[in-house]
């Protein structure tokens, strides 16, 4: 089983992130579920969200404290909220930032795990230029479909279709599109950095 938990701030679309993950994965005949944890229900507040895809039916129920991936949809959350606990050794990190792990004080981080599983996005860009507004979500399941190959650039164009309708699910699938090649991108060079 693949136990993702999303972190962002209330208005970002984390729960709708989660919700969409969960549909890709279903689009790709796997079992899914997706679910929040809030704490103050206001704009801006730290939110949590949960997603879980597997092989079988899915009967737990309680938050993700051992995550095989981390998506952090606000950098501002980095240093507020300790977002690697329970990370898996081998565990994914997706940052929405223009900087690099070591830009963003994170090599300490970096060196506990698998560097080419560790990519930022600059993924509120990509949502300005498609959406015009600074709306991370679908950006960043975009990269994940690139990051991890776990779920499809095909099914994350069907969720977010799912999810939305008309020139906001075409522009969302637009942004994921263009993530999706950038992180690939970011992979060769990193690939390459490392063969070198």
């Amino acid at each position: 089983m693949l136990q993702i938990r999303i972190h962002g701030r209330g208005g970002q679309g984390v729960v709708t992130a989660a919700e969409m993950l969960s549909i890709a994965a279903f689009e790709q005949g796997r079992h899914a579920q997706a679910f929040p944890s809030f704490g103050s229900e206001r704009t801006g507040a730290p939110v949590v969200a949960f997603c879980r895809i597997s092989e079988r039916e899915i009967r737990l129920r309680e938050p993700i404290l051992a995550p095989d991936v981390l998506i952090v949809q606000d950098p501002t959350l980095l240093h507020q909220v300790d977002v690697f606990q329970g990370l898996q050794p081998d565990g994914y990190v997706l940052i929405n930032s223009k900087r690099s792990f070591d830009e963003l004080g994170l090599s300490e981080v970096a060196a506990r795990y698998r560097r080419e599983r560790l990519v930022t996005v600059p993924a509120t860009e990509i949502a300005l230029r498609h959406l015009g507004r600074p709306l991370p979500n679908a950006v960043l399941l975009g990269g994940f479909a690139a990051l991890a190959g776990l779920v499809s650039l095909d099914a994350v164009a069907h969720a977010i279709r799912d999810k939305f309708s008309g020139k906001v699910a075409e522009a969302n699938v637009a942004a994921s599109a263009e993530a999706f090649a950038y992180v690939q991108n970011e992979m060769k060079e990193l690939a390459h950095a490392q063969a070198d």
